[in-house]
């Protein structure tokens, strides 16, 4: 509500959390636990959007190649801006440490 930007409010928790734990405000331990279980019970969170899918198959049929080459792209772009992002970690980190 504050911040003019079309950014979803899950975005934003993750953005800041992830400063907090960058900037030592938050401690990993503090966290381990409940990123521990929240990874373990994600697989439960996708069934409500599979069975959206399966409710919605006759409306998402008639377009299925465009919905498969849309999710393929972004697949492949969110794979390399990834891979990107995490090799420029990496050297920053190197240099940042004197290993490269």
């Amino acid at each position: 509500m504050f911040i003019p930007l079309p950014v979803p409010a899950s975005i934003w928790g993750l953005v800041i959390m992830y400063l907090c734990l960058h900037l030592k405000v938050i401690k990993l331990d503090d966290v381990h636990d409940t990123a521990k279980l929240m990874i373990e019970i994600m697989p439960v969170m996708f069934v409500p959007a599979a069975v959206g899918l399966i409710e919605s198959w006759g409306d998402i049929k008639s377009n299925i190649l465009v919905y498969f080459v849309i999710t393929l792209i972004s697949t492949v772009a969110v794979m390399a801006v990834s891979g990107c992002v995490t090799q420029l970690v990496i050297r920053t980190e190197r240099k940042k440490n004197g290993n490269e």
